[in-house]
């Protein structure tokens, strides 16, 4: 993987994470104080989750 390849999926994911406090601050702080209050294996289930789901899409468009 170049590093010119690595720099702008990190930008991408930089501009996607950004989208919500920037259009929904009220909704971001909300949705973000009940991630505070979940277990840590809550936390880590959504983190496999959502690690899971990257890995399938890029095995589909890297297909």
């Amino acid at each position: 993987m170049s590093p010119q390849l690595l720099l702008t999926a990190v930008a991408l994911m930089l501009v996607f994470e950004g989208i919500l406090p920037f259009l929904a601050p009220g909704m971001w702080r909300e949705t973000f104080r009940r991630l505070t209050e979940m277990s840590d294996g809550q936390i880590r289930f959504i983190g496999l989750t959502s690690m899971l789901g990257g890995l399938i899409l890029l095995f589909f468009v890297r297909n």
